[in-house]
């Protein structure tokens, strides 16, 4: 009887713990708009590329790549990925959070990284919304 109690339990949480599970699936993911001869991005290719992936940051937010001449992908048709490459744009749900213009180096990357992520926590926190007098971009 006690195992049949605990499995309708179990039952009732499934709901919730789904709902997080598909909040957590939608990850963020950090668009790079590039394209072929720039040197700066094959600067941060070298330097930061083989590494991404396995930092905190990649976990957080998987590299996308896009070629600035390629058609836009749909699903960031309401991204503009600006003139300069590369362009690191944050995007989460469909929405820019934040955007780094042009490769400054490593130790500046990480750190404007770390404060679009800060950004992005922000944007997902209960309760939050966006302040119509705070430009995003």
């Amino acid at each position: 009887m006690w195992r049949i109690r605990t499995t309708l339990s179990s039952l009732a949480l499934l709901p919730g713990l789904l709902a997080a599970q598909a909040q957590d699936a939608r990850a963020a993911e950090l668009v790079m708009f590039e394209q072929q001869a720039c040197e700066w991005c094959a600067m941060w290719n070298e330097e930061i590329g083989p590494a991404y992936p396995k930092t905190e940051e990649g976990r957080r937010a998987p590299l996308r790549r896009v070629d600035i001449h390629a058609p836009m992908p749909d699903d960031l048709a309401d991204i503009h990925p600006g003139r300069f490459t590369p362009t690191f744009v944050l995007v989460d749900d469909g929405e820019e959070i934040g955007r780094i213009r042009g490769y400054p180096g490593e130790d500046f990357f990480w750190g404007l990284l770390g404060q679009l992520l800060e950004k992005l926590d922000t944007a997902r926190a209960p309760g939050a919304m966006a302040d119509p007098a705070v430009p995003v971009r």
